[in-house]
């Protein structure tokens, strides 16, 4: 089977967050951006990936085109055992464009829709390629945006519990929306807080210190500048409460890195971003090999959820999905992602990935 052919789909869905707020940086955004990377093949079957793209469609899309496509295309699609040596030389080849941003969330869509290729050559969800299956539904926490206000926060997190959810994120950073939210959900509703790296070590101990008592389950990427480890190291010491990180890390190698220096309890790789699901496996037996905690980044709602439940399947850790907490205006799965009653997302039990994209979503929300 050959990879005849490796194609970008830019798709933009409108969603309400209502009071909060998706920033990055100076940019809002307002619509979610999905690049989805579908890999045509000679016997028809088709693999589709997802690299990361919150405000940088076009240029994600362009790395695609212009390095991924021509380093692919003619290539004969390899079973599980032979994706890493496969992916490993698109690595090598491409390594003068970074081994992080761009160059990565670009080879992430290629080894995902990869892996679903292979899979669907096999006849059986994805999970079935790599071991055996543990959970057949993953629990979800609602990651809510950027909001501010404790008031708001505490109607937020109220909201979220009644549509099922069985965890809190908040994304804030400050003492008093910690225990906002603490106070709204209950004792023993897991909590956790994102700060997105904007802390120096002492304030980001300090913080840790001032939240204790709200008994956040882990701090998540407190310091600047993220690959600072060993002050991540020093804030996890001195600050009594876990630290997860890890979106921003590049392959498993700065992984090691991480978890060598003692930063982390929780190792947060990114699908879509650190390398696919190749590298994925990679930082996984490693959090095995320190005894630290998974706890995936996964707030996209493209074919890198989909590989995420799949991945999240075949460990029986009582971790959480991510799951932005929004309306979108359209899911391209019909739907079959989204929260049920009791807090859980359904696994897919389809071929590859499990669920192909709907194609009238994919058109009527294209961007050309």
């Amino acid at each position: 089977m050959l990879i005849t052919n490796v194609r970008t789909h830019h798709v933009r869905i409108p969603y309400d967050a209502g009071v909060a707020s998706f920033r990055q940086g100076a940019s809002s955004i307002a619509a979610l951006d999905i690049v989805l990377v579908e890999v045509s093949t000679d016997s028809g079957l088709t693999g589709w990936g997802d690299a990361f793209s919150y405000v940088c469609p076009k240029t994600t899309c362009e790395a695609i085109d212009e390095m991924i496509a021509p380093q692919a295309r003619g290539q004969r699609v390899p079973d599980a055992a032979g994706i890493p040596a496969f992916m490993e030389s698109i690595q090598r080849n491409l390594h003068l464009f970074g081994r992080y941003g761009i160059t990565m969330f670009a080879i992430s869509g290629l080894d995902i829709a990869v892996w679903d290729l292979a899979a669907k050559a096999e006849g059986v969800p994805l999970h079935r390629l790599i071991g055996e299956r543990k959970r057949a539904r993953i629990p979800a926490y609602a990651s809510l945006l950027r909001i501010g206000t404790p008031e708001s926060i505490a109607s937020e997190c109220q909201s979220a519990l009644r549509r099922g959810y069985a965890a809190i994120k908040l994304h804030e950073t400050t003492a008093p929306a910690v225990f906002a939210a603490r106070q709204a959900i209950g004792a023993d509703i897991p909590l956790m807080v994102d700060l997105n790296c904007p802390m120096d070590g002492a304030t980001a101990t300090a913080f840790a210190h001032e939240c204790r008592e709200a008994r956040p389950m882990f701090l998540e990427e407190p310091v600047w500048p993220p690959e600072d480890f060993a002050t991540l190291a020093e804030v996890r010491k001195n600050g009594g409460l876990d630290i997860a990180a890890g979106e921003n890390a590049c392959t498993a190698h700065q992984f090691r890195q991480m978890m060598t220096a003692g930063a982390v309890s929780h190792a947060q790789p990114s699908v879509t971003k650190v390398g696919g699901i190749t590298e994925y496996l990679r930082v996984a037996a490693l959090a095995g090999e320190f005894g630290l905690r998974l706890a995936p980044h996964s707030p996209y709602f493209g074919p890198g959820f989909l590989a995420t439940l799949q991945l999240m399947s075949l460990r029986d850790d009582r971790s959480f999905v991510e799951i932005f907490h929004m309306k979108r205006a359209a899911c391209l799965w019909r739907g079959r992602i989204d929260v049920d009653g009791s807090g859980n997302v359904a696994v897919p039990d389809g071929p590859g990935l499990g669920y192909e994209p709907d194609k009238e979503v994919m058109e009527r929300y294209r961007v050309s």
